[in-house]
């Protein structure tokens, strides 16, 4: 006699859920999550949504877009928008043209200096690009060098620096190296044994370049161009040193800083300038998405040393070098000569020179290194600690969703400084604190507050990727030799990842050092004035040049010194800046 077997009846759904929560859910990692998500709320969702809010509400409190509508109904709004998409489309161009050959000759050829060759191409990104906008002005202005040179030689009056030409050369010339590395990334992942089934198909140099090439690097140019063309479009720095004030950027700082902070024009061009980033975001994705770019090909990338080259051919990959090369690092070369220069005007070179341009930053006015150094670290600090708890989150968290964390916090790297810079203005101008009775954005800490969040996405993806490479039994058997969670974390995971986070640390550093957007956004006295800030004032006047491009060789020499350091804590072989 067999006995049956009992059915098993399925609990409740209701029932179950309970046990689900308490399965899946760690009451640590969900206080912690909370936590984190209402300072995410506070300082980045809450000022974009306040922009928002102030565009699209009418004056009867309902939902409009009749602000919208006005702005492309007003001649100087409209012409600044074409003039902000025409500079980002010619910086675009003008980056392609010299980054593509570039790319492909390092990639492809081998040849002596050819290591020497990338760290110069990437030179240009060190040196903000209203740093050398300003040498730009000493060189092809309209009294510059090469204007002086043409005049004197051929009779010709160049004026290359003025108007929107000027800003899309300055441009050009400090972001073509985002398309440079993203191409020559892909250019050396690409199977050569892909290009070999095409020369045995009977494809030959163009056709083979066009029809295998090509269309696998396609994505990686997309995002470097991309990204080139948000660069260039948010750029607010360079336009204000040339006195072109027709684009999105200037227009938005004058509305706030001379109208009034309600005036809704402002708020209006700012969510212009976000729909346009969010436009290129998608457009990026959706060139991706259109057709299928990976390979089935799992044998060896391309030999990094590439075809070795001799005779003529080695003559003109050279020369081709040296010429791009020597173009992007034009403005560093004029920003040293003009930070050493006592008198340069209507010569060549510099008549005179002198060290009073740097007495007169670390002497007479040094709070705008001291002040940089003390926003910047403080980012830092922030930054870090905010990441490591959010990537630990998104790692380890045992809590739904986290995922949104994430989106929250990369959030400002699609975001425009200008549109960071308005929507704090607006929120925290109107806090203010109880000890020393002055808002919170009238403070020094709003700087702090404003880098942090801007350049959060940089910090957060180096502490993601350092805390990836800790697999979670390390902690599992920490826990079982009697460790409590945070000692755990403290003893175990802190010390392997600790590379990766001071690196990513290192970048909210430098990158939060020449931040100009938001700063003249927020600068509301001289006394809190970072060193962004103080090149603006000093090259505000032909005598403060020479003081301005010291305060320009300083950040150039903070850049270096802190991507170098980066990469180098970021482990070997590995950069901690990619793109």
């Amino acid at each position: 006699m067999s006995i049956p077997a009992p059915q098993m009846v399925p609990a409740p759904v209701a029932a179950r859920l309970p046990h689900l929560w308490r399965v899946t859910v760690d009451p640590g990692h969900a206080a912690l999550m909370a936590i984190l998500l209402a300072i995410l709320g506070v300082f980045v969702v809450l000022p974009i949504g306040v922009v928002l809010k102030v565009a699209l509400t009418g004056t009867e409190g309902g939902v409009t877009l009749s602000h919208l509508a006005r702005f492309f109904h007003t001649p100087l709004y409209v012409e600044s928008l074409v003039n902000s998409l025409v500079a980002g489309l010619w910086t675009v161009a003008i980056g392609t043209v010299l980054a593509l050959p570039l790319a492909f000759v390092v990639a492809r050829y081998d040849f002596p200096g050819r290591m020497l060759v990338v760290t110069l191409a990437t030179l240009p990104l060190v040196i903000p690009p209203f740093v050398g906008a300003i040498a730009l002005m000493q060189i092809f202005g309209r009294a510059g060098a090469v204007t002086l040179l043409f005049q004197d030689l051929f009779g010709l009056r160049l004026n290359i620096m003025e108007g929107l030409r000027g800003i899309i050369l300055a441009q050009a010339l400090h972001f073509f190296p985002f398309i440079f590395l993203t191409v020559t990334t892909a250019l050396l992942n690409v199977d050569r044994s892909l290009e070999e089934m095409g020369q045995m198909m009977g494809a030959r140099g163009w056709r083979l370049q066009r029809r295998v090439v090509f269309p696998l690097v396609l994505p990686s140019y997309a995002a470097g161009a991309l990204l080139t063309f948000v660069k260039a479009v948010d750029d607010i720095g360079t336009p204000f040193i040339l006195n072109f004030k027709n684009m999105l950027g200037p227009q938005a700082y004058l509305r706030i800083t001379t109208v009034g902070r309600d005036d809704v024009d402002g708020y209006v061009i700012c969510v212009v300038m976000v729909v346009i980033s969010i436009v290129c975001v998608l457009a990026s994705n959706w060139i991706v998405s259109r057709r299928e770019y990976a390979t089935l090909q799992t044998g060896a990338r391309s030999p990094e040393g590439g075809r070795t080259l001799t005779g003529w051919r080695l003559a003109g990959v050279l020369g081709l070098c040296a010429a791009i090369i020597g173009a992007g690092l034009i403005p560093h070369l004029g920003v040293v000569m003009l930070s050493f220069s006592k008198v340069w005007s209507l010569s060549y070179l510099p008549s005179a020179y002198t060290l009073a341009n740097y007495a007169e930053i670390f002497l007479r006015a040094p709070r705008f290194v001291v002040n940089t150094l003390v926003y910047s670290v403080g980012a830092a600090l922030l930054g870090v600690v905010l990441a490591a708890a959010i990537a630990y989150l998104l790692q380890r968290g045992r809590v739904p969703g986290k995922g949104l964390l994430d989106w929250i916090a990369m959030m400002p790297i699609a975001l425009p400084g200008v549109v960071v810079g308005v929507g704090f203005l607006r929120v925290f101008y109107g806090i203010t604190l109880p000890w020393i009775d002055q808002p919170l954005a009238a403070t020094w800490v709003i700087f702090v507050l404003a880098y942090m969040v801007r350049r959060l996405p940089y910090a957060l993806r180096a502490s993601h990727a350092a805390l990836h490479q800790v697999h979670p039994s390390l902690e599992d058997a920490a826990g079982i030799a009697g460790a409590p969670r945070l000692r755990a974390f403290r003893r175990v995971v802190l010390p392997l990842i600790l590379g990766g986070v001071i690196a990513g640390g290192v970048l909210v550093f430098v990158t939060a050092a020449v931040e100009f957007s938001a700063t003249i956004i927020l600068v509301s006295r001289i006394e809190q004035s970072p060193l962004a800030y103080g090149i603006y004032i000093y090259s505000q006047s032909a005598l403060g040049r020479g003081s301005a491009a010291a305060l320009g060789v300083v950040a150039i020499v903070i850049v270096a010194l802190g991507t170098y350091l980066a990469n180098r804590l970021s482990g070997r072989g590995r950069m901690a800046f990619t793109l």
